[in-house]
């Protein structure tokens, strides 16, 4: 690592010479697939964008010049080249740095990135206030092929094509498919219109045409002319219709190549889309065979590849059976996920029904408008995505799908906190904007077999839109099943005379724990456990109730994205003399770490509930 270790920002890259830089990548490479085969996290895609982020953190001053990462998985590089090395041994560690870019972590990261499609528009923001300030940076927005496949992406560069904005947009492309289809002749005109000739020449023509009088306007028809010849002669790609200057496409591992490419369009001084072909995964065989795997993986053994967390079935798993059971059932049952196939647990039913998977790539919003259609017209579709998703199509399911009152089944994974991903990717919003979807009923499973099932109930026997949230993992001890269908809206886990605890979904265990604690102490707590989030069934937890009429209601929500409040005044109405109080993650945003480690953070682990309920009591 000899090299690596001189490395921590943009001046030391510019001091280096080709051949250093180089060794540079291969340093790099080895100390990521060591440092993650102890930490766990993000790696084909790092390992992807090794040439390219050396390249543009040598060209660019990151710490000035603005880089818009799209989702974030791929800067660990950029977080290596930025001084943050020595922090990689806790990265998505609580405490510890994040895995995606993080402004309040160092200058050199310029705006959270932890959901799709959204850089190019955040850039292009920028480069409208550095021209109203009069200031003078570059921009770049790092997007990669899957984020071009959410809508938003389209609406970004649309814009930003005709702004006349100087800034960069790179396409990192590591879909090799694409990259056999351009074609010979595609690969010649790309190196003939990237060549220094081509454009320094057309620099220095516009250059001159500046100068001159009238020669604005013999810049701008000469130019027409030019384009219309091309496009006459050659198809042109959606980039250039669009209004781009496109670059591409160009290897992503010719380090050389990238700097002086960059450059060049640095120097342009408008909108300029660079096309660059990477391969996930690059430089480590076990990724390269299966970048679906190293995408996002735990700790493993670098040499084998084998996973050192023991396996355990999760809810996700749970999930993919069960459908593939319903689907033997029931012939209109057909699923849809957004570029999830894996981590929903849909893959073994994507197999065996193929025809029946719908994975839209990321577009959220669009999943959910077709589920409504889907439904319309008779079919039963499920729509499997994660919580933190979800949020992206809000209007969706309300005017799509709540307000016709259709049969889409929500299946909302990592519901609640997800551990070392942190404040991007936690799914504590859904149970509050849920809950404002009139007829929108929302199911909460705390063991895998209450989530097959609800699952079963809500496509084989409900006719309408229902929501099951289940979170990250396996369960948490409780595996028995409660639900019997609506009518089994509460279940009673404990019974004690002097406070009431009530909850929903795997809360259970903390729950429960407090409980034990409590009693050790003397005080005697009943648990009440709702099945539905939505509906609450008032007057049924008032009868369940001991004398004290002291509840404490436990959501693993942030404050105000929960059923808290509401509950609140729906008890106080029917019973004035109810005491009530309520235990959340809080009002901020929660960080990363482990579960259990967050749990204590936020007050919600069985200790920290104990404590809290004694002094309530007290």
């Amino acid at each position: 690592m000899d090299i690596l270790d001189r490395v921590n920002g943009h001046e030391d890259l510019l001091n280096l010479t080709d051949q250093e830089r180089k060794q540079l990548c291969r340093e790099i490479r080895d100390f990521l697939i060591d440092s993650v085969s102890k930490t766990g996290g993000h790696l084909a895609g790092n390992l992807g964008a090794v040439e390219l982020t050396v390249a543009i953190e040598t060209v660019f001053n990151t710490v000035v010049d603005r880089l818009v990462f799209d989702v974030g998985h791929q800067s660990y590089v950029h977080k290596l080249l930025t001084g943050r090395r020595a922090d990689f041994a806790r990265l998505r560690q609580y405490g510890g740095i994040s895995g995606f870019p993080k402004p309040s972590e160092s200058d050199a990261d310029a705006f959270v990135a932890g959901h799709a499609s959204s850089s190019v528009s955040i850039a292009l923001g920028m480069a409208r206030a550095r021209t109203l300030l009069h200031q003078d940076y570059h921009i770049i927005a790092l997007i990669g092929d899957g984020a071009c496949t959410g809508g938003m992406a389209y609406e970004g560069l649309n814009d930003a094509a005709v702004s006349g904005e100087p800034m960069i947009v790179i396409l990192n492309d590591n879909e090799m498919s694409i990259g056999k289809n351009v074609g010979g002749m595609s690969r010649h005109l790309s190196r003939l219109r990237t060549s220094e000739n081509y454009l320094g020449a057309k620099r220095a023509y516009r250059k001159i045409m500046k100068k001159i009088p009238g020669g604005r306007v013999i810049y701008r028809l000469s130019s027409r002319l030019k384009n219309r010849l091309k496009r006459f002669l050659l198809p042109a790609t959606i980039f250039e219709n669009m209004g781009f200057t496109y670059l591409g496409p160009v290897s992503g591992h010719d380090l050389p190549g990238l700097i002086s490419l960059l450059t060049t369009a640095r120097d342009l001084k408008e909108p300029v889309l660079i096309h660059v072909v990477t391969k996930k995964g690059c430089g480590f065989a076990l990724a390269e065979e299966d970048p679906a795997r190293y995408h996002g993986i735990g700790k493993f053994d670098p040499e084998t590849g084998r996973k050192l967390a023991p396996k355990v079935k999760t809810f996700s798993d749970g999930f993919g059976e069960t459908m593939l059971s319903l689907a033997a059932e029931n012939e209109k049952l057909c699923a849809i996920t957004a570029a999830m196939p894996g981590g929903t647990g849909l893959l073994a039913f994507q197999k065996k029904y193929p025809n029946r998977t719908f994975d839209v790539g990321i577009a959220e919003e669009h999943a959910v408008s077709m589920a409504g259609g889907l439904a319309k017209q008779g079919m039963v579709p499920v729509v499997a995505v994660y919580s933190t998703f979800l949020q992206r199509s809000y209007d969706q399911i309300m005017q799509d799908v709540a307000m016709l009152h259709l049969h889409v089944v929500f299946a909302i994974d990592r519901a609640g906190l997800v551990g070392d991903d942190g404040p991007t990717h936690h799914g504590v919003f859904d149970v509050g904007f849920l809950s404002q979807m009139p007829g929108m009923l929302i199911l909460a499973p705390a063991s895998l077999a209450e989530q097959r099932d609800m699952l079963r109930w809500a496509v084989l026997d409900y006719n309408g839109p229902v929501a099951i949230r289940y979170p990250r993992g396996g369960e948490r001890g409780y595996s028995d099943s409660c639900w019997k269908g609506l009518e089994t809206s509460l279940v009673t886990h404990r019974r004690g005379r002097d406070v009431t605890f009530l909850t929903y979904g795997t809360m259970l265990e903390n729950v429960m724990e407090a409980a034990r604690l409590l009693s050790s102490e003397g005080i005697e707590a009943t648990v009440l456990r709702l099945m539905r989030v939505s509906d609450i069934p008032a007057e049924e937890i008032l009868k369940r109730l001991p004398e004290s009429r002291r509840v404490i209601m436990v959501e693993e929500t942030c404050t105000g994205s929960g059923i808290r409040e509401n509950l609140a005044w729906r008890l106080g109405a029917l019973c004035p003399d109810l005491r009530f109080s309520g235990l959340d993650l809080g009002a901020e945003f929660v960080p990363h770490g482990s579960q259990n480690e967050l749990y204590k953070h936020c007050g919600l682990d069985g200790q920290s509930i104990a404590a809290f309920t004694k002094e309530v009591l007290s």
